[in-house]
Parts: structure tokens; C-alpha cells; sequence
């Protein structure tokens, strides 16, 4: 039973999706872009908050952790004071345990020995800078060294004065933190220790890389006024983060100042991330919007596309065909339908194609069967076949299939599909071209014939003077008067005349035969024969020209002779050709004695391991000059003055369509030559030992 037809291409206007109502539509997408709006705005404002709240909490850690940095530091100072106290009556410890401290304390600018009543016994100035108090008095800053000594001695504690500015060289200054710690001998207080901090170093010993990177740090009044400050980042004075450092006798006001500004939309990674999901989101709705208009845009697209290509399809002259896993046609375009006479709904119903001649039709589901059961490899098309066709007035015409899997979109294969060209057309303009071959090769043959004619008369003229001498003589014996009887010696006179007669006049008809059977046209066909007959059909015409030309014919031929299958009449005259070019050769520079043609043939290995048949002639002439052997086999190309310039090109094309090729070699010089003189042309050709080829049809 055979598959319904598949169902034609809907017509674009039925491609258009229904008009629906816009209103409602438009309403719901305009809340949903509100909605949007709203929730993304929302989102950015808390990301800001976020990253504001993130930066202050940093802000926050880079003040304690400078604070503890301060507390470390201050601890360290008051442990080495400590240790200036004074050792008996060793001299110069106390000035070296000085300078030591300062070297390792690099914020320290100075340190004093003062006795009980607070006079400088000894100094030691810092060894980085020049002396603290070389543009300004020291008696000028007592006043809080006093005081911190006077609560030092009641507490007995490490006391820190106020901060004072100490103006410095270049018109510059410094923050100064004056510490004094009491020193005691043996229980009883023996004096002080006063060493000055430079705050502005000390800020910069406990900076550190990581916490001045991002953060200003500085030493501020209760009122803000700065006292002093490290690094060189300005703060943005937005996040801002101030700690008490409490020390013995005094407090410090510490603030760690960000650089960073207040997040703004884009340069901030978290909210641009916010932003472009939010930009992200509102166009993919505004692709949503126009989603249903772009539809029925590519929906009208994809009709035209389609008709486009029906309309291509329909335009070739080229026949398409689409065949199921089945076997059955599901598509052909009209050329395909004009090629073999049915029409699209009769090849698609089908249960076996049309096409198909009766006689090869069980054979051709034979092979379709076949090709079915082993399948077909998608990713590798089937080269093109020829096969036969039929039309519907029952004309049966050669074709050419290129087919390939037909593959979906999932590359599964559902069928094939298939070019066919109609060689119609093609085989008559070739049988046209043999057809015209073949009267060239006939034209050909008559006029190597007219060429030989002087030599045929001369040939012929032997025997027939024989035959006339010897059927006048038999005439004047049967005129002489007899006794009344024929005697023996008579009857043996006339039977020899006439056995001479018979032997001449045959000789005749064999040169007769020769010439007729070589000018004849025969249908061309090939045949198995050997060899050895092909050269002695043409012996006898070559030995006409030899014998004009005083060239003597060797045929050397191999044993047992070879078997060849040719067409017997081309062949024959590509060996008479070479032959009589070969003995034309040798005609005008090569002595008598030396004028000697010989016939050659030979079996050798092919290329691809096959047995070829070479046939070879060669001459004694004086060779092929180099400018004419570029243009040897060239059409019209000839050296002679009646020449017409078509022998050698029409044996090479006779041994090409025999499967063979053909070349030429100039000989070497003869040994013993001394005018450096050729040694003759050699020209062969190849015919393959077995020419069959066996031709088949597929569908």
C-alpha cells in the first residue's frame, strides 16, 4: 500500500500569526516594567548602603588596629628609658644606652638625664635629624616637662606631657610628646629621664604599608585641628574613624581618614554588577515586548524563503529527486518530471517507479533492496552512476545519479537525495564525434592509399605482364598444326603456361585484397586476436614501399605471441603509418646498406601491476630534430610537402582510445659512427594485454 502523498507548503498568508487584542497586553508589560523599575531601584539604593556601611567598618579597623600599633610602640619606648638607668660609676653607659635607643627608635629626637631639681645633666640628640632644639630654646618647652616630671616624682610612674609645637630648620616644625620617667637608686628617687616623641615619625613607624594604603592617619585636637599626620593619601574626610589613645599623664586623639568617596554607580564593581542585571533585565523585556511582532517577521521570512527555493528548484534543468528510507519518492521538482513523462502525484503514489525499463525493473528492486538493508552512511555521499531510465512514450535514454543521504536536523538520516542528468544529448553529440572520427580515419586510409599508388601499379604490373606473356604463348601452340593430335609434350607446355597464369593472377589478387581490405570501412568493433596477425596484415603494403625504397622489413615478434583485444582496422593503420613514416626516413641520408625497418613487439610490465603489449618501429633515419618533436603530434603539423599533418595525431588519439599511450626516442649513435649521426627513430605504443571493462547500471 502505497504512503499518501506528503501535503503541500502552506501558503505564506497562512504562516502570519492572528491579531490579538494590544490593550490588555499593554497594560500587563507596563506594570511588569514598573514593578521592575521599582525593585531595581530599590536594589541599588541597598547595594550603596552595603558598600557605604563595608567602607566605614574598614575605616573603623585601620583605626584600632593603629591605635594597638601606638600602644606597642609607646611600650617599647618606656621599656628601653627604663633600662638608661644609671650602673655605678661606669662612665659614658648611660650616653651610649642613649644613642643605642635612639638608633632603634627612630621617632625619638631627643633624650635627657636631669637631675632631682630638673637641670640637664646629660643629652643625646637623634643621629636621622639635626638637633630637636636648635631653633628654639629648650628651656622655652620646661614648662610641661615640669609638670610631667612633678606627677612622675608623686606617682613614680612614666609621666606624658602635653604635645608642643617645636618650630624646626627651613621654617618647618614638629609635634613634640615630652615623656619623663622618675629614676630610682636603691629605692630612692635619683633623678629623671626626659626623651621627646615626634609624633608625626611615630605615625609613620606604625603606618605600615597596609594600614597607610587606603587610610590617612593623623593626631587631631578635641576641636579637630590636626596635629600631625602621615603618608602621602589625602583623606576624603567621608569615612572617618577617631580612637582615644589613652597614655600615663596624657590622651591622644587618633583619626583614620579613607580616600575612598562615597560608591557611586559604575566604578563600583557590586553595583555596576546591580546595574548591568537590571539593564540586562529591562531589555530582555523589551525583547519580550517585540517578540510577537519579530515572530510574524520571521515567520513571513521563512514563507518567502520557502517560496524562493521551490521557485529555484523549479528553474533547474537539472532533475531533483527525495526518496523515504522505503525507497518511495516523497519529492520531485518539475524538471524531473518533464525528463520521464509522469507527474509529481503519479512518481509520489507509485509503489515501484515509472521509470524504470520493464526488462531491468525485478533487477533494479533487486539493488534498491540490497542498498537498504546495508544503509548508508550519512557523513559520506555516494559517488554519481550511470543507469537507464524510461520515458513514458517508452523511450529508454541514459542517465547520470549523484545521490547522498538525505540527513535532518538531529543528523539522522531519512532518506536520499538525487541529481539526475539526462545524457541524451551527450551521447549523440559523442556518437556525432565518432561518426566524424571515423570518416577521418576513413579519409586517412584512402589517402595513405592514393600516396602508394605509383606503387601498387608497379606491383601489379609483374604479375600481369606474366600473365599476358604466358596466355600468348599457350595461343601459339594451340596455332601450330598438329598431326591430328595433341601430343603429351604440348599438354605439359599449356598446363605449365596456365599453372603460371593462375600463380601471377593470384599474386595480383592478394595485393588487390590487401589494398580493399585496409581502405573498407568495417563497423567498428573490437576483437580478441594475436598480435603477429596485426603486423602481417600490413606486411605486404609496407613491403610495396620497402622494396620502392631499397629498405629491408624485420619483424621480430615475442613467442607465444601476445593476445589483444582492438579494433583490427585502426590498429593496422597506426602500424602502417609508422611504417611508411619509418621507410620515408631513411629514404634520403641513409645509406642502402643500412636502411633496415624493423617490427617489433614486446610485452612489459604496467604501473599498477598489469601486462601491456608494446609495439615498437623502429628506423635507421637521422632522428627528430628537438624543435620538431615539441610539435610532433600537434593536428595539421607536418615536415612533408604532400603531407596533410594528421597521421601521427590520429595514432596517438586510435592508441588513447585503446587504452594505451605513445611516445618516440631518438636513438643513439650506431658504435663505430663517426659523423656523431642518429642511430634512428624509435616510435612505440601500448595496448593493454586484456581490455575488458565490465559496465553495470545501479538504481
Amino acid at each position: 500500500m502505497s504512503d499518501p502523498a506528503p501535503p503541500p507548503p502552506p501558503k505564506p498568508s497562512a504562516l502570519r500569526a492572528p491579531r490579538r487584542p494590544r490593550t490588555p497586553r499593554a497594560l500587563l508589560w507596563a506594570a511588569l516594567v514598573a514593578l521592575l523599575l521599582a525593585v531595581q531601584a530599590l536594589l541599588v539604593v541597598l547595594t550603596l548602603r552595603y558598600e557605604e556601611a563595608l567602607a566605614q567598618e574598614r575605616t573603623e579597623e585601620v583605626a584600632v588596629a593603629a591605635m594597638g600599633e601606638i600602644r606597642r610602640h609607646t611600650q617599647r619606648l618606656l621599656q628601653g628609658m627604663q633600662g638608661l638607668q644609671p650602673r655605678g660609676d661606669e662612665p659614658n653607659v648611660w650616653a651610649r644606652n642613649a644613642d643605642a635607643l635612639l638608633r632603634n627608635q627612630p621617632e625619638l629626637g631627643r633624650i635627657e638625664r636631669r637631675d632631682l631639681n630638673l637641670r640637664i645633666v646629660e643629652a643625646a640628640e637623634s643621629p636621622y635629624r639635626d638637633p630637636l632644639y636648635s631653633h628654639w630654646p629648650r628651656s622655652g618647652a620646661d614648662l610641661e616637662v615640669e609638670a610631667a616630671c612633678g606627677a612622675a616624682r608623686r606617682q613614680v610612674t612614666p609621666v606624658f606631657a602635653r604635645s608642643q609645637f617645636v618650630p624646626l630648620a627651613g621654617g618647618m616644625g614638629a609635634e613634640v610628646v615630652d615623656v619623663c620617667v622618675p629614676m630610682q637608686e636603691a629605692g630612692r628617687l635619683v633623678g629623671f629621664t626626659v626623651a621627646s616623641l615626634l609624633l608625626p615619625q611615630l605615625l609613620e613607624e606604625i603606618r605600615g604599608a597596609e594600614l597607610g594604603r587606603r587610610h590617612e592617619l593623623s593626631f587631631v585636637e578635641g576641636d579637630g585641628t590636626r596635629l600631625a599626620r602621615s603618608g602621602a593619601v589625602r583623606g576624603a574626610g567621608v569615612f572617618v574613624a577617631e580612637r582615644l589613645v589613652d597614655l600615663p599623664g596624657a590622651a591622644l586623639q587618633l583619626r583614620a581618614d579613607a580616600v575612598e568617596r562615597r560608591p557611586s554607580l559604575i566604578p563600583n564593581l557590586a553595583t555596576a554588577l546591580v546595574l548591568g542585571l537590571s539593564i540586562g533585565l529591562f531589555v530582555v523585556v523589551l525583547l519580550l515586548v517585540r517578540d510577537s511582532r519579530r515572530r510574524a517577521r520571521a515567520e513571513s521570512l521563512l514563507a518567502e524563503a520557502l517560496a524562493f527555493r521551490k521557485a529555484m528548484e523549479d528553474s533547474l534543468i537539472t532533475g531533483l529527486r527525495a526518496r523515504n528510507r522505503d525507497g518511495r519518492i516523497v519529492y520531485v521538482n518539475p524538471a524531473f518530471c518533464a525528463m520521464v513523462g509522469w507527474s509529481a502525484d503519479e512518481l509520489q503514489r507509485a509503489d515501484r517507479p515509472p521509470y524504470w525499463p520493464p526488462e531491468q525493473a525485478d533487477e533494479y528492486q533487486r539493488r534498491q533492496a540490497e542498498r537498504l538493508a546495508r544503509g548508508t552512511d550519512p557523513a559520506q555521499a555516494q559517488a554519481g552512476y550511470e543507469t537507464v531510465f524510461m520515458r513514458r512514450n517508452g523511450e529508454r535514454f541514459p542517465v547520470m545519479i549523484y545521490e547522498a543521504p538525505l540527513v535532518d536536523g538531529v543528523g539522522k538520516q531519512t532518506g536520499w537525495m538525487s541529481a539526475v542528468l539526462d545524457l541524451s544529448a551527450q551521447r549523440r553529440v559523442e556518437d556525432l564525434s565518432r561518426q566524424q572520427q571515423e570518416r577521418l580515419q576513413a579519409t586517412a586510409r584512402l589517402a595513405s592509399v592514393g600516396e602508394m599508388a605509383s606503387l601498387l601499379s608497379h606491383e601489379l604490373n609483374q604479375p600481369l605482364s606474366a600473365i599476358a606473356s604466358y596466355a600468348t604463348g599457350s595461343l601459339n601452340l594451340m596455332a601450330e598444326p598438329t598431326a591430328g593430335a595433341v601430343d603429351a609434350e604440348l599438354l605439359s607446355m599449356l598446363r605449365h603456361a596456365l599453372e603460371r597464369i593462375a600463380e601471377q593472377a593470384e599474386r595480383a589478387g592478394r595485393v588487390i585484397k590487401s589494398v580493399h581490405d585496409f581502405v573498407r570501412r568495417r563497423h567498428q568493433a573490437h576483437e580478441v586476436l594475436a598480435a603477429d596477425l596485426l603486423i602481417e596484415s600490413v606486411l605486404p603494403l609496407v613491403r610495396l614501399q620497402a622494396r620502392k625504397s631499397g629498405v629491408r622489413i624485420e619483424v621480430d615478434v615475442v613467442q607465444p605471441p601476445p593476445r589483444i583485444k582492438v579494433d583490427r582496422t585502426m590498429v593496422e593503420q597506426v602500424l602502417l603509418n609508422l611504417a611508411r613514416n619509418g621507410i620515408q626516413a631513411m629514404e634520403a641520408d641513409t645509406p642502402l646498406a643500412e636502411r633496415v625497418l624493423t617490427l617489433r613487439v614486446r610485452l612489459t610490465g604496467g604501473a599498477q601491476g598489469g601486462r601491456w603489449v608494446v609495439f615498437s618501429v623502429i628506423d635507421a633515419g637521422p632522428g627528430i630534430a628537438p624543435e620538431v618533436a615539441q610539435r610532433l603530434f600537434t593536428p595539421f603539423f607536418t615536415t612533408k610537402a604532400e603531407g596533410m599533418g594528421l597521421g601521427l595525431s590520429l595514432c596517438r588519439t586510435v592508441v588513447e582510445q585503446h587504452g594505451g599511450a605513445m611516445d618516440f626516442e631518438t636513438l643513439p649513435p650506431r658504435p663505430g659512427s663517426t659523423d656523431g649521426r642518429a642511430g634512428g627513430t624509435e616510435f612505440r605504443f601500448t595496448l593493454p594485454l586484456q581490455a575488458s571493462r565490465a559496465i553495470g547500471t545501479l538504481e
